[in-house]
């Protein structure tokens, strides 16, 4: 199991590299940082030069990502266009997209699976085809859309939420957030869920665990919902990264000063050193979640072992 991990970590370092090169580079083709900053007039000639020297954007790109790799690895993410340090502004958002993200998983893993094991098991019951044609929906239905309407129902009509989070993002104020953010991914979960599940419960070895006696109960507890859970966790470990890097949309419409926000103004704004920071977070964020989810595949199946 060591050598699988020292192995793991090893393999991420390129995986590291070659994510925020290519973001790098994006992020520089977008446009003119320096003239962002200048507003809608022209900057002058000699402000310009001393801005572009001030950031070390007069110096080649291949330079510039040398330069902004050497300091990341001593925990440098350089310096936002306002002068304030990447590392405060991702001290800032990154607990509270930590927050809305675990919230957010959490709706994914209960609700989930609990209605993917219920379908799976009554599969072509009535149960089971309204749980579809709701995850359809869901699943259809943009995610803007879906926020907008809860907004304007659970924060206007009819007064149950506020209708924005506070600057604070306490847990009770990003519930509301958290089920918008999650529920796509909550409605394949769901489907995943009663797939394997459905799938499981014609295999042999859950067959032999009735012949022998074993409660209902138990053969669903020890032996199916362990398999089937297999393809869920991979979906939800990957899924980590991509709710923190996509909870944009969500954070712009219940006005939260997340991750997503900061991402959203460094773009609007050219912002380099921000968006470049925030996504290598998310890279590392994203390598961590496959990580643990290949150690967690150990654990559901006894017949899985790393050398």
């Amino acid at each position: 199991m060591g050598r699988y991990v020292i192995r793991r970590l090893l393999q991420m370092i390129p995986v590291f590299v070659g994510a925020t090169l290519l973001i790098f580079l994006m992020v520089n083709v977008m446009g003119d940082p320096i003239a962002g900053l200048c507003g809608d007039r022209q900057c002058d000639p000699a402000t310009a030069a001393q801005l572009r020297g001030e950031f070390g954007l007069d110096k080649p790109v291949w330079q510039q990502y040398l330069t902004y790799m050497g300091n990341v690895f001593t925990g440098d993410f350089g310096t936002a266009f306002n002068g304030q340090k990447v590392t405060e502004l991702m001290g800032e958002a990154f607990p509270v997209t930590i927050r809305l993200t675990l919230v957010a998983i959490v709706f994914e893993i209960v609700i989930g699976i609990t209605l993917g094991v219920v379908t799976g098991l009554r599969r072509g019951r009535p149960v089971d085809t309204s749980v579809l044609l709701l995850t359809l929906v869901v699943i259809s239905v943009p995610t803007f859309v879906t926020g907008l309407l809860l907004q304007l129902l659970l924060g206007y009509k009819w007064a149950v939420v506020d209708p924005s989070v506070s600057s604070g993002a306490r847990l009770d104020e990003l519930i509301v957030p958290g089920l918008v953010l999650a529920s796509v991914s909550l409605a394949y979960v769901t489907r995943l869920t009663r797939t394997s599940i459905a799938e499981n419960a014609r295999s042999d070895y859950v067959r032999t665990a009735k012949a022998k006696g074993l409660s209902r109960g138990r053969v669903i507890r020890r032996h199916l919902l362990r398999n089937s859970l297999i393809p869920v966790v991979t979906f939800i470990g990957t899924d980590i990264g991509a709710l923190m890097g996509g909870a944009i949309v969500t954070e712009r419409i219940f006005n939260i000063h997340g991750v997503g926000y900061q991402l959203y103004q460094g773009i609007l704004r050219q912002n380099t050193q921000t968006v470049v920071g925030f996504v290598s977070v998310l890279v590392i964020v994203f390598l961590v979640a496959n990580l643990l989810v290949d150690l967690l595949y150990a654990v559901l199946d006894p017949r899985i072992r790393y050398a």
